[in-house]
């Protein structure tokens, strides 16, 4: 799959499961992306903000267009995220890596939206920047 229109396209990334702790891997590929340009809204019930943003409980709280549902939460814990992300109309669900649900990841498509299961934004961000498609 070639990722570069989602970078390309993308300009809101809410982070579900953005943790307000630097150590965690959430935080890491949140902040890179954030330092890269995107807005970054983090939903995370748990903090009142993160990296200088306000987190919202969940995605219907979100009060403006979300281009990207990032997921950083359990496979177990997509499907009711998924079904968030269709509702406000979002165009791309990333499970990042060790994220994998095949069912809710065919509901977001039969919804239209482009899925991204097991993958590291991150990653794959710095790669096509390093190839120089970005």
């Amino acid at each position: 799959m070639d990722y570069q229109p989602i970078f390309r396209d993308a300009r809101t990334i809410a982070v579900v499961g953005l943790s307000p702790n630097p150590e965690r891997p959430s935080h890491d590929v949140a902040a890179h992306l954030q330092a890269a340009g995107y807005r970054i809204i983090p939903v995370n019930p748990m903090a009142s903000e993160v990296l200088g943003q306000k987190s919202y409980a969940a995605l219907a709280e979100v009060p403006e267009r979300v281009d990207v549902v990032d997921i950083f939460r359990r496979s177990e814990d997509v499907p009711p995220i998924v079904d968030e992300a269709i509702r406000i109309g979002a165009r791309v669900v990333w499970m990042q890596e060790g994220v994998v649900h095949e069912a809710a990841a065919e509901k977001a498509r039969a919804a239209g939206l482009t899925v991204v299961m097991d993958r590291c934004m991150l990653k794959e961000h710095s790669r096509l920047s390093a190839e120089g498609r970005l």
